[in-house]
């Protein structure tokens, strides 16, 4: 488990951002980076890239993607 101080405090000015190539050339998408020095990934909104990165252990992300993919999630 990552430690959520170290999480929040990476910095992202210098990451790489990444789009799927299925991705429609209207700017309406979903970007992903490596954060530096973690097992972690920050993803945000391609339109606002301002706004906070949404940050989370790189476990997790996989899992929901694999939950995604199996069309797996359920309703609360």
């Amino acid at each position: 488990m990552i430690e959520t101080n170290r999480l929040y405090a990476a910095p992202l000015d210098n990451v790489r951002w990444h789009r799927s190539s299925y991705t429609a050339n209207n700017g309406n998408c979903v970007e992903v980076a490596a954060v530096p020095d973690l097992p972690a990934v920050a993803i945000r909104d391609s339109k606002n890239p301002e706004i906070p990165a949404l940050r989370s252990d790189a476990g997790q992300v996989r899992s929901f993607i694999r939950a995604l993919a199996a069309d797996a999630l359920v309703e609360a």
